[in-house]
């Protein structure tokens, strides 16, 4: 059903699959409308990988986010914003993931789930748009699934809002705020404000994950979250520096929980670090 426009779905869980399973580039940027209705009993599955767009292409060794001086040059700047489009929409992805592997999980959280998927595409479309002004376009840049390649290692929903909402989404909390005032720097207030409305949006998705953490573990311990990430994953990988205290704590981390996250330290012959930091530094 790539690129039907006018597709039309039974349940929420068979919109969600198609979502992830589709090679169209149109459907990710504005698939067919969510169904009202979520499957009553539906046996969860576990997608392995997503489909993907035929202009996609892997990113070679040297597209890596470009260094703050480069950033004054508008094919940089759509460099950085063409890898923040694909975090957008691994994670637009992966609550469709999500929706599918824990579709016996709580109908109030499948429906928290939908709502960031549709926000994660609107973020996509922010992206592309200044990609465009930019002068140049998805698909013009290769592209990495980092966040592909460990969300789906989540053993259960905890493991799930533990590395997705409150790390990944977490980190992005500070890294939109430091690629905010990078574009600034180089010029691009329309590219800056883009960053900030993502990062205080950002916002409600941590708090999402946070407050699902707390009552399926009894609260939002930091030694208990660190226990929940799939390996290698490590703290040091899902935070940038310096710490959003205030959107964090906003998001209902509690302050025992933020200063633990900001001193956190690997210890020796402890837990490894991840073998390398997600592309661009930010997610969805």
């Amino acid at each position: 059903m790539d690129g039907e426009a006018g597709a039309r779905f039974e349940d929420v869980e068979s919109w969600a699959e198609h979502y992830v399973l589709s090679t169209d580039l149109a459907v990710k940027l504005a698939p067919p409308p969510v169904p009202r209705i979520f499957a009553p009993a539906r046996e969860p599955r576990r997608i392995e990988r997503p489909g993907r767009p035929a202009i996609f292409r892997r990113a070679g060794r040297r597209e890596r986010t470009p260094k703050p001086e480069a950033l004054k040059d508008p094919h940089y700047r759509a460099r950085a914003l063409h890898a923040f489009f694909h975090h957008e929409l691994q994670a637009a992805e992966l609550m469709c993931w999500a929706l599918v592997a824990f579709a016996d999980a709580e109908l109030e959280f499948r429906k928290g789930l939908v709502g960031i998927c549709l926000d994660e595409i609107r973020h996509m479309n922010l992206y592309r748009e200044h990609i465009e002004r930019l002068g140049s376009s998805i698909g013009a840049f290769g592209v990495r699934d980092w966040f592909w390649q460990r969300v789906p290692q989540s053993v259960d929903k905890i493991a799930f809002v533990s590395v997705m909402g409150m790390g990944f989404e977490g980190a992005n909390l500070e890294h939109a705020r430091t690629f905010a005032d990078r574009f600034r720097s180089a010029g691009d207030e329309e590219g800056a404000s883009v960053q900030e409305r993502i990062a205080r949006e950002e916002v409600a998705h941590v708090a999402f994950a946070t407050r699902w953490f707390s009552r399926w573990t009894g609260g939002c311990d930091f030694d208990v979250w660190v226990s929940h990430l799939p390996a290698p994953l490590s703290p040091m990988v899902l935070r940038g520096k310096p710490l959003s205290v205030e959107p964090r704590r906003r998001a209902g981390m509690p302050e025992a929980f933020v200063r633990a996250l900001e001193l956190y330290e690997p210890e020796p012959n402890g837990r490894p670090l991840d073998a390398e930091s997600p592309p661009g530094e930010a997610s969805g």
